[in-house]
């Protein structure tokens, strides 16, 4: 006997929700949505054309897409027909898939999704799943959505300019030479404006058509042969000018792309080149992509911003600035790995935001294996005399202070040095195993005293019991969030160009990831 089953009988509709179980991700898609605040839906009106989907539907929709590692927009809307908990959220509309991208890339999108990660903080702080003691921040690198071999790299543009800058200093001193055209007046000896270029080449247009206007008027054979043999420089010195023209206007472009990068994409000009985990041809090919900055507690992340600066050193202080002005205030701990670990940024957590800084340095773990610490030619293990302000190397040799130094970095933070110099080292038996200095040269040393102070504090930090256990959690908190989003969630490379785009695409997808493990724990 099998049960009752009839394709012919009629049945009525009945409420998709009953479907749904208890549990399910689109009840706690629906309330998170739901607890945003009206005013934040009013940029979204419309006085004029067809009434729009409401935007909690729409981003209900995608948010329900997006944990199901649904992230084409066809796709997106063929869930709308099969899917049990997208029909629902839906409420039986069926936005097309013109519709659901276009809503995606909307400025106003950004601002809804700020507002999901703030409520959803605040429901992990009703629910106590999270304790506001820390907060644990980290990157990753996700490819953009840009093709393989479309780079351009800022040496080489530099390149090709100074060969275009010498190219046309040299064409402007030959015309001169042969009294083509009359001297003009330049902003700058070193290079020819592209305002300058352009006055030039109309110029020489204006000398080629007198000749060809005489080549015309002209009946005498041999007359208009000399005239022809003096107008083939010009003609060729203004198909040369154009080109010039043009570079200049591509490179003068190149140069506002790049800004302080050293590449882009060319289908994504906010995209920069860089290198990727995930070498499949094992050969370190770079790829565009983005560098993903995220905050994270409780393996939850709570805020997020993106780069096109492939190092982290520095970014910690805009994503900083950025959790600080747009989802929450600052815990009294920033936590963070060794790639953070700079002068400029302890400084800022430490002395400008007040705040505990447990981010390690580049030499942290070597500096606490034994071997580091019983070699006898490493400077941090001299002795240092404070009244006399001098060091004493291993062939008891004084290294006494000379001259202060200010560096200047890339960002244009100072860093201040104090140069040692050895008294000599001159027949010194250890001189090959202390100093790669010249014959004649003795041994140099720099100390930055504030960096030392901050990699005490660090160190002191980190030997406490409370403080270092909050670091032991680094690992544990905020890699998951990068496990899941790219093993669980599938999400390796962006669908959108663009970084307005992008941002709006990372946030949902983070809080995909967000709801999805929301929903497994409760």
């Amino acid at each position: 006997m099998f049960k009752n089953y009839n394709m012919n009988q009629i049945v009525l509709p009945l409420d998709l929700e009953v479907k749904l179980q208890s549990n399910d991700i689109a009840f706690h898609i629906h309330h998170l949505v739901e607890s945003i605040p009206h005013e934040a839906f009013e940029p979204f009106l419309r006085n004029e054309g067809c009434p729009a989907y409401h935007p909690r539907m729409m981003l209900k929709l995608i948010l329900c897409a997006y944990s199901q590692s649904v992230f084409s927009g066809r796709k997106i809307e063929a869930q709308l027909k099969d899917s049990i908990r997208m029909m629902w959220l839906a409420q039986g509309y069926e936005p097309s898939y013109r519709t659901i991208n276009r809503f995606r890339v909307q400025a106003e999108v950004k601002e809804l999704i700020r507002q999901c990660f703030v409520q959803f903080r605040c429901q992990l702080i009703e629910e106590k799943l999270i304790d506001q003691e820390a907060v644990f921040i980290d990157g990753t690198k996700i490819e953009a959505n840009a093709n393989k071999f479309t780079f351009v790299w800022k040496k080489s543009i530099e390149k090709y300019h100074i060969g275009l800058i010498e190219k046309s200093n040299e064409l402007y001193n030959e015309l001169l030479e042969k009294e083509i055209i009359p001297e003009i007046e330049r902003e700058s000896e070193e290079q020819l404006s592209l305002e300058e270029l352009t006055q030039l080449a109309k110029k020489v247009d204006d000398v080629v058509t007198e000749y060809d206007k005489r080549i015309g008027d002209s009946s005498d054979v041999e007359e208009r042969k000399v005239l022809r043999n003096k107008r083939k420089f010009p003609k060729q010195a203004r198909k040369q000018l154009m080109d010039y023209i043009v570079r200049k206007q591509n490179y003068q472009r190149d140069f506002e792309i790049f800004g302080e990068r050293n590449s882009y994409s060319k289908t994504d000009h906010d995209a920069t080149f860089m290198r990727m985990k995930d070498d499949y041809m094992k050969n370190g090919q770079l790829k565009a992509g983005y560098n993903v900055q995220v905050a994270t507690e409780g393996q939850y992340a709570l805020a997020y911003n993106l780069f096109s600066n492939p190092t982290d050193t520095r970014t910690l202080i805009p994503f900083l600035d950025t959790i600080e002005e747009d989802y929450f205030k600052l815990p009294k701990h920033i936590v963070a790995d060794a790639g953070y670990g700079s002068e400029q940024n302890y400084d800022d957590v430490i002395s400008n935001r007040k705040r505990e800084a447990l981010i390690t340095y580049g030499m942290y773990l070597k500096e606490q294996k034994k071997k580091y610490k019983q070699n006898e030619f490493n400077p941090d293990n001299w002795h240092y005399d404070k009244e006399n302000d001098t060091y004493t190397c291993p062939n008891q040799q004084s290294v006494v202070f000379k001259y202060h130094s200010v560096r200047m970095d890339k960002t244009g933070f100072k860093r201040e040095f104090k140069i040692y110099e050895c008294e000599d080292c001159s027949g010194c038996p250890f001189r090959s195993s202390c100093t790669k200095a010249k014959e004649g040269n003795n041994r140099k040393l720099m100390v930055n005293e504030k960096w030392e102070q901050q990699k005490e504090y660090v160190r002191a930090k980190l030997s406490e019991e409370k403080t270092s256990s909050i670091y032991r959690k680094r690992k544990i908190d905020v890699e998951p969030v990068f496990g899941f989003l790219k093993a669980n969630l599938r999400f390796t490379r962006f669908s959108l160009r663009g970084k307005s785009k992008v941002e709006n695409e990372m946030g949902l997808a983070l809080m995909a990831v967000n709801l999805r493990k929301f929903a497994a724990n409760n």
